[in-house]
């Protein structure tokens, strides 16, 4: 069945999302302050955690820094009331995967939860469509079941980390700019959040690369963006 997790201190709100994650035969745990849904985000398993920006406690930027600081991975859909774009690039660079300013269309809402649990293979049923697998220097992934294998050792993920070493291991020696991989992985076309792929580069790169100082998978090409290495 799956679960999700609220941590959102407006009850009304909170009552309502709860009351669409039901309808997607989801359970849902609530937490109305920061420091308690941290507590259940590390503790429990879930398939999506909606996490609101200003929570008593701690805050969202917190909650969320500290859960993938301590490598949970689940997907996490932020919400905030706020609209300044600082916030946005800020929770998307400490590892958010979507976020929705309030008041939102309940419709998208749902719409972006259902995305972002299919994407972490928690929702949908497994597809029919023949598996594409990318095997290239001891990694092997597997976009049906969204994971990757490094020299037999599987590696933890979010949904955008997988989505981008996905993107750029499928096409190996091609120069993608910030820009473009922002508008390929995250849908936005918008210059404020290049910082956003920089960051999770330098997750990806803790993840997947013997030696960070010198990347052998991820490499940066200076004055365009980044590249996958296609000499291995």
């Amino acid at each position: 069945m799956g679960k999700v997790l609220i941590i959102e201190d407006e009850a009304a709100i909170a009552d309502l999302i709860a009351l669409h994650i039901k309808d997607l035969n989801k359970e849902v745990s609530f937490a109305a302050d920061g420091k308690l849904g941290l507590k259940l985000g590390k503790e429990e398993t879930f398939d999506l955690i909606v996490l609101d920006l200003m929570l008593p406690e701690l805050s969202g930027i917190e909650v969320c820094k500290e859960l993938r600081k301590s490598d949970v991975n689940t997907p996490i859909l932020m919400l905030t009331a706020k609209s300044e774009e600082f916030d946005k690039v800020l929770g998307l660079e400490i590892g958010a995967d979507d976020y929705m300013t309030k008041p939102f269309s309940i419709r998208e809402f749902v719409a972006r939860a259902k995305a972002l649990m299919r994407r972490n293979n928690n929702y949908s049923a497994p597809s029919e469509e023949k598996k594409s697998i990318v095997k290239i220097g001891g990694l092997v992934i597997d976009q049906e079941k969204r994971r990757v294998v490094k020299n037999n050792e599987k590696l933890d993920l979010t949904a955008k980390e997988f989505d981008l070493l996905f993107l750029i291991a499928s096409n190996p020696g091609r120069s993608y700019t910030r820009g473009k991989l922002l508008e390929l992985v995250w849908g936005y076309n918008f210059s404020g959040y290049e910082h956003t792929v920089n960051s999770h580069i330098n997750r990806l790169r803790a993840k997947i690369e013997t030696n960070q100082e010198k990347p052998e998978y991820i490499q940066t090409v200076w004055g365009v963006g980044y590249a996958f290495n296609d000499e291995l």
